[in-house]
């Protein structure tokens, strides 16, 4: 999905990032604002995600096809879903803090996790660098208004530039809907020469409705396939399951 539309998963599916973008608008309600973090913290901060995508596919990378096999077939990895939603329902003091300090962070600054800490959000950004879909803007028909900008969720200078090439992007399209010029930013497919002529732009722009229908199709369609070819339900018997699942609290890491 982000090879072909950017980041789009970020921004239109992922439940996270729609949690994210809820507690924003909250504590713009709250605090009359959400200030943005100076350059010098910004940027290093942003380098945080791809830390902790690298430490973690360092880890899945020293580990042998049959390693991983092994540790998915024990006790802990059959119910590492039901330990899961265990932490969250008996939360202890320590995680309670943290997602309390986390909500805190992401009322005060915009996609704070999202932004600086989500390490699936760093691999999809790396993918969507090859994307031959990008936010163009006509110079010719931009007005300057700024309020592309103002919106970006990202904060990039989307009417200082002619293509946003950047990872950052999520596809959003808050910008485009925030332009009150027409035509002045499209989605568009971004050939290898430059059109001649903003109407070619045009006729490769994708429209909100169609993007949707798009990324609705990528999605379904992968599910889909993992159905029918019997990769979306586990092997478990049921019965199996349900006992595995009664005894969770009991199955302890296998490196532990």
């Amino acid at each position: 999905m982000s090879l072909l539309l950017k980041k789009a998963f970020c921004s239109w599916l992922c439940p996270v990032g729609t949690l994210s973008e809820l507690l924003c608008t909250v504590g713009r309600k709250v605090f009359g604002r959400n200030p943005r973090l100076p350059k010098w913290l910004d940027i290093p901060l942003r380098g945080l995600k791809y830390l902790l995508l690298g430490f973690f596919i360092f880890v899945i990378g020293a580990m042998s096809a049959e390693a991983i096999h092994d540790f998915m077939s024990t006790t802990y990895g059959l119910v590492a879903d039901v330990k899961m939603l265990h932490f969250f329902r008996d939360i202890g003091q320590t995680a309670a803090i943290v997602i309390a300090l986390l909500v805190l962070l992401s009322m005060l600054v915009q996609n704070f996790w999202c932004r600086y800490l989500c390490p699936y959000g760093a691999l999809l950004r790396l993918a969507s660098i090859f994307s031959p879909a990008k936010i163009r803007r006509d110079a010719e028909a931009c007005i300057d208004c700024g309020k592309c900008s103002k919106v970006c969720p990202s904060h990039l200078p989307v009417d200082q530039l002619v293509q946003i090439r950047s990872a950052e992007c999520t596809a959003c399209m808050a910008c485009v809907a925030a332009c009150p010029a027409q035509d002045a930013l499209q989605f568009s497919l971004v050939p290898r020469k430059a059109p001649s002529s903003s109407e070619r732009w045009r006729r490769r722009a994708i429209r909100p409705a169609t993007f949707a229908a798009v990324l609705a199709c990528i999605f379904f369609a992968l599910v889909l396939v993992a159905k029918t070819t019997g990769h979306w339900s586990t092997n478990i018997p049921r019965e199996m399951y349900i006992d595995l699942v009664s005894h969770a609290n009991d199955a302890a890491h296998p490196g532990m």
